[in-house]
């Protein structure tokens, strides 16, 4: 499709949100861009899955080489948690090409919903665990055990070192892989899930979470953005904003993540994929004759 200037300039802008907010929350902006591109800027649904998945190839790429600078990132937990997403992310891929356009508004908004919930209702966890010196003296299973996952950084919020220790080696693959499935259907990264999961099962703090995720989602990532564009979905003319925009937002928000606490960090991420979630049911509950009041729609 052929874009204005007026698209370019508010995908751009709105990419920059999205970079810099996924940056914050380890995800790679999907939760965003999907949204803006289907409900706001008229994009079909598919085609903005495929822009915004090919467009976390080169977030992850800005974000993720800023958190191994700054050594919050733990790469043995992300190569080993990557072989559970990319397998998902290759099924969620295919599988998305055979759904129809409101089957995967209503997917998204649900999964959104779920996230909100879960997201806010551990808001109070890092600082929990930092207190009681959770994170340090976990138990491990025999499979983080023996990968020797665990690790230590400084949190600048906080003004500590943090010792932790990875555990909860199954749920967190099992959630890996459905991360991976929210992928390829949706464009997100499943950085969203990723992050959740390794925060919540495995013993993971927030900042290490969000750096690992965001190290994670190029390559999930790109197994997805391979199919769109065999599949002939992948529109450069979209992509060309959203590629740019979450780049330079994705740049800032590293810098900003390890500066602010993570309760605050989840508390406005629980905001914004709420309203996110709604839009999206919004949008495909019309299919059932169902009409809510959203922004850019009716």
């Amino acid at each position: 499709m052929l874009i204005s200037l007026a698209f370019f300039l508010q995908g751009l802008l709105w990419a920059v949100f999205a970079g810099f907010l996924g940056a914050l929350m380890g995800v790679g902006g999907g939760i965003i861009m999907v949204p803006v591109l289907s409900v706001y800027l008229g994009v079909p649904i598919q085609v903005a899955i495929a822009a915004s998945i090919a467009s976390v190839i080169a977030t992850s790429n800005a974000g993720g080489s800023a958190y191994l600078e700054q050594r919050i990132t733990n790469v043995r937990l992300a190569f080993f948690l990557e072989l559970s997403t990319t397998v998902g992310a290759l099924v969620g891929s295919v599988v998305a090409l055979y759904l129809n356009n409101q089957v995967l508004f209503l997917i998204f908004g649900l999964m959104l919903l779920y996230l909100t919930v879960v997201v806010f209702r551990a808001r109070n966890l890092d600082e929990e665990k930092f207190s009681s010196g959770v994170f340090g003296s976990a138990k491990q299973d025999r499979a983080t055990s023996y990968l020797d996952l665990k690790g230590v950084y400084h949190d600048l919020a906080e003004n500590r070192d943090v010792e932790y220790k990875v555990n909860g080696s199954f749920p967190g693959s099992v959630i890996a892989f459905l991360a991976g499935i929210g992928s390829g259907m949706l464009g997100i990264g499943g950085g969203v899930f990723k992050v959740s999961a390794m925060n919540k099962y495995m013993n993971v703090p927030m900042k290490v979470a969000v750096a690992t995720s965001k190290f994670m989602i190029g390559v999930t990532a790109a197994v997805s953005a391979i199919t769109y564009l065999a599949a002939g979905k992948l529109d450069f003319y979209v992509l060309a904003p959203v590629a740019i925009g979450t780049t330079v937002g994705a740049t800032v928000g590293t810098w900003i993540m390890n500066r602010v606490k993570a309760r605050n960090l989840k508390i406005v991420f629980s905001v914004i994929i709420l309203y996110l979630a709604y839009t999206m049911l919004a949008r495909g509950l019309t299919s059932w004759g169902i009409f809510l009041p959203y922004l850019g729609g009716s």
